[in-house]
């Protein structure tokens, strides 16, 4: 038997250790170093010696290698192709993570029972019944989807040779374990042995693999950082459980933009692809409201038309209040102290309370005219039209700053029926026979001008 081996590791950061101690000097947090049993024996391949691998065994010139590009797997997802960049790469690892509950293993059972290839969804979390009832609400009538519940690599290595499918999907991989390592599963050391042992197989193969990660009370995926470097693509799923709607983002993509952005609503029936995210950033009312105002935002590469509401009121306490959800606070006051000085607004004594509709942040710039003519209208109570929308940004001085890609945003206002947009008269604008009034302003003391009667 192989000399057992004991090493330390943090299980915040995955910074390794030769012996205890109390505070991790990379992440600095305390008492989160672990001893470790790590015991290997000698290794067997995650193969048959019978199977050939596919990966070039002798180094070869750069432009003796074929350059013909691979034709990446459909997922009849459109959301999800979006943010892979156009499918998912032969061989490739992902790695999907999210809070619990926010819909990681709908969002990819869903995908495995569209897809028409053959499909190992590996659970080590949920029996095949509990799956099997998800299953019957998002799409019973599919016979490529194969359910496996097993934990350990080496067991779902003999099953993936034996079915030979196109895709396999792990849910999730801090519930694995090896033989070749003698610690719990979602330490640090098997979550890096079981990843390796995966991404070998990935690639010897050919065959794509989805991993879902767990992710710790600051937000960062479970495990060593490592993890992260290891895959091609790392995939984040946000959203508040108390609104229906769910954002897919790319924080690392080999193959693709991480800029896309995928939008879903969760329904009872499975996770709904939101083509059109405008039609649920704007609220639809009969009576026109003052406060209101729509911002022509971006998201990545994708253009969206955000409802920002603003209420402004006498201070009843002494103290005014400011806040803001889903925009920058620090922000909201600077914008507030550019109205008082350079518009003459008298702010100072009110509370100003900003909210961004549909429960999403947005850190854009290019909607504080939107802000702004938002607070403008709450604090003389009269409704701006329905049909203007802002994309622009107020500096210090009060002049209306250009932003990028404003043609993008522009178009998105006329295709969604906004009659007249408000941009800085600084941008270059190369349009021409557009349906939608393009109003150009310098400065704050222009917007007070136009909207306010």
């Amino acid at each position: 038997m192989a000399k057992v081996k004991t090493t330390f590791f943090c299980q915040n950061c995955g910074t390794q250790y030769a012996k205890w101690q109390g505070q991790c000097n990379a992440c600095k947090e305390w008492n989160t170093i672990v001893e470790e049993v790590v015991q290997k024996p000698e290794k067997s391949d995650w193969k048959t010696p019978t199977n050939n691998t596919k990966r070039a065994s002798k180094p070869l010139r750069i432009n003796e290698i074929d350059s013909t590009k691979e034709a990446r797997l459909d997922t009849l997802d459109a959301e999800f192709n979006r943010v892979l960049g156009g499918g998912i790469v032969p061989g490739s690892l992902t790695l999907l993570g999210g809070e619990p509950g926010i819909g990681k293993s709908t969002l990819l059972l869903q995908i495995s029972l569209k897809l028409p290839y053959k499909t190992l969804y590996v659970s080590g979390e949920e029996s095949q019944k509990q799956i099997k009832m998800r299953a019957e609400r998002i799409n019973p009538e599919n016979e490529s989807c194969y359910i496996l519940t097993e934990t350990k690599t080496q067991n779902i290595f003999k099953q993936i040779e034996a079915l030979e499918p196109n895709i396999v999907i792990i849910d999730s991989i801090q519930t694995l374990h090896s033989d070749y390592i003698e610690s719990s599963s979602g330490s640090i050391s098997q979550v890096k042995e079981c990843t390796t042992e995966l991404i070998k197989f990935a690639k010897e193969t050919n065959t794509p693999v989805i991993l879902i990660g767990h992710i710790t009370k600051d937000g960062n995926i479970a495990g060593p950082k490592i993890l992260e470097h290891m895959v091609d693509t790392v995939l984040q799923f946000e959203g508040d459980r108390n609104h229906v709607f769910r954002i897919l983002r790319a924080q690392k993509n080999r193959f693709g933009s991480t800029h896309e952005l995928g939008i879903y609503e969760m329904q009872g029936s499975g996770l709904r692809e939101v083509s059109n995210p405008s039609e649920i950033l704007i609220s639809k009312k009969d009576d026109e409201l003052s406060g209101n105002a729509i911002a022509a935002t971006l998201e990545g590469m994708r253009p969206l038309m955000i409802e920002v509401q603003a209420l402004v009121s006498t201070a009843v306490y002494g103290t005014p209040q400011r806040s803001a959800t889903g925009f920058n606070a620090k922000r909201l006051n600077m914008l507030l102290a550019v109205l008082e000085k350079r518009a003459g607004f008298r702010l100072g004594a009110k509370d100003v309370f900003l909210n961004i509709t549909g429960g999403i942040s947005v850190d854009d710039p290019a909607i504080d005219l939107a802000v702004v003519a938002a607070i403008l209208s709450s604090n003389e109570d009269e409704a701006l039209q329905a049909n203007f929308c802002f994309a622009a940004e107020v500096g210090l001085s009060g002049e209306i700053r250009p932003v990028q890609r404003v043609e993008q945003r522009i178009l998105e206002a006329e295709k969604l029926g906004f009659s007249t947009i408000f941009v800085s008269k600084y941008n270059k604008i190369s349009l021409k026979n557009t349906a939608i009034k393009i109003q150009l302003i310098s400065k704050i003391e222009d917007l007070v001008d136009l909207i306010i009667t």
